[in-house]
């Protein structure tokens, strides 16, 4: 059996939806975890991005644009998601580094 990594429940939650992400920040709050941590950044990221260009999307309509939107956000989604169930920190990639840079306020 392989060795838990701890925050690695906190993790998995961070993906789900941008609820779940904040769930994540408050439970990694004590005792704090660089896993837990590294992925609720990367899932924080993610919603955001997401959240922002849908309401982008919304004023600016145009279909095959929101078919773009969430083909970018799943393929992203699901590697994020798999790294934290596999115990990895993989950044997902082009936006991944940034959002370790810019959330640092999640720690």
């Amino acid at each position: 059996m392989p060795e838990e990594i701890e925050g690695k429940t906190t993790a998995i939650i961070a993906y789900f939806t941008i609820v779940g992400a904040l769930i994540a920040i408050s439970m990694n709050n004590d005792p704090k975890h660089d896993f837990a941590r590294f992925h609720a950044r990367q899932a924080f990221g993610l919603h955001l991005v997401f959240i922002g260009c849908a309401i982008f999307l919304s004023v600016w309509f145009n279909q095959y644009a929101w078919y773009g939107l969430y083909i970018f956000y799943l393929v992203l989604w699901f590697y994020g998601f798999l790294g934290a169930l596999n115990g990895k920190k993989q950044s997902v990639p082009v936006l991944g580094p940034y959002f370790q840079k810019w959330f640092t306020f999640i720690s």
